[in-house]
């Protein structure tokens, strides 16, 4: 989904308790990271994906933008959520002109929308697996309402809605260029503040894609129950070692019960993955998100999956310039970062 010519995009991550923008650009040494920064949204302006206050959204971006120096002004952003659609699905195969002309057919009986509601865009992965005279293509559809909702945000910001990517996909951008994966079967899990996305990748072709509206924000509002405080509130009790408004254990309680629904809810999309690719074993599942800084998950998670978990590091591969950037902060804010510097490697003329 592209909505302009000039092929340097600064990646711009909208999320539901912060915003970040990452400047990545070409130089003689290699893929240089310029510019990294972030702020926090207040509470309510936007909510699993919808932007309830577009003038305070637009507002804290224009405060990013200002703040960390960003003066380009071309953006690609990303979505996901329920109001987005991955599938991989399987047609006779055609050329990549004949399946433009048919896609809105194909999609009809896969698509849970409208399809007049929806935009459609596709990738021709290959011939398929279990027929030569048939093809496997990724079925990407987004609701035009959400994306002209997230166009007019951008441009509310005074910023150039250059390209709309999906999370999972600007997820698979930045490990891939991160570690350039082998043969291997990786599972990607970005546990946001309300959302989670999972992509299982079989080398660098996406075989699964599931997103669940789970994430911090449910850890915030156990403690906003318990102890009457604002969701801001909640946030420092949260990031806090101690505090005078929850106990110690009440506060490992809370995690622990939302981090197994966390690992239950994964178990059951990976049961699923499964139950579709039963010769299949995932070799190591990789996070990110705010959720990968809670050694409980990761801990819990590898245990219930019996797969090696790990943190990603979104900034490996980047040479960083040090006159702008502080080292330990970007250590500090690494899994949060990975769609941001997924984005970040767009260019327009990307498919």
């Amino acid at each position: 989904m592209v909505f302009g010519k000039k092929s340097h995009l600064i990646g711009l991550d909208i999320g539901s308790r912060s915003i970040k923008a990452g400047e990545v650009v070409d130089a003689k040494k290699g893929r240089t990271l310029r510019k990294f920064g972030m702020v926090e949204l207040a509470d309510g302006i936007i909510e699993e994906g919808s932007i309830k206050d577009p003038d305070a959204a637009a507002a804290s971006i224009k405060e990013l933008f200002k703040e960390y120096n960003f003066k380009d002004q071309n953006v690609a952003i990303s979505i996901g959520g329920y109001s987005v659609i991955v599938k991989k699905i399987t047609v006779q195969t055609m050329t990549d002109d004949q399946l433009q002309d048919t896609i809105q057919f194909e999609a009809e009986q896969y698509i849970p929308f409208d399809i007049n509601d929806v935009n459609l865009d596709f990738q021709i992965l290959g011939e398929s697996e279990h027929n030569p005279n048939q093809m496997s293509v990724l079925l990407v559809a987004a609701k035009k309402e959400m994306i002209d909702e997230y166009i007019s945000l951008i441009r509310l910001a005074g910023l150039n809605p250059m390209l709309i990517d999906v999370d999972a996909f600007a997820l698979q951008n930045i490990f891939e260029f991160s570690y350039e994966p082998e043969e291997e079967i990786v599972g990607l899990i970005d546990i946001g503040a309300s959302k989670t996305s999972l992509n299982i990748l079989k080398g660098t072709n996406s075989v699964f894609m599931r997103d669940a509206s789970l994430g911090c924000g449910q850890i915030n509002q156990k403690i906003v129950s318990l102890v009457d405080c604002t969701v801001e509130e909640a946030e420092q009790i949260k990031q806090s070692d101690q505090s005078d408004s929850i106990s110690p254990e009440d506060l490992r309680e809370i995690i622990s019960s939302v981090v197994a629904d966390w690992c239950s809810e994964i178990r059951r999309a990976l049961d699923f993955f499964y139950s579709t690719e039963p010769d299949e074993q995932i070799d190591k599942i990789v996070l990110s998100g705010g959720g990968a800084n809670i050694a409980e998950f990761r801990s819990l998670l590898a245990a219930e999956t019996s797969t090696d978990v790990e943190i990603v590091n979104p900034f490996k591969n980047f040479i960083v310039d040090e006159s702008g950037l502080d080292s330990s902060y970007l250590e500090l804010v690494a899994p949060q970062a990975a769609i941001c510097m997924g984005l970040s490697l767009r260019e327009v003329d990307d498919k």
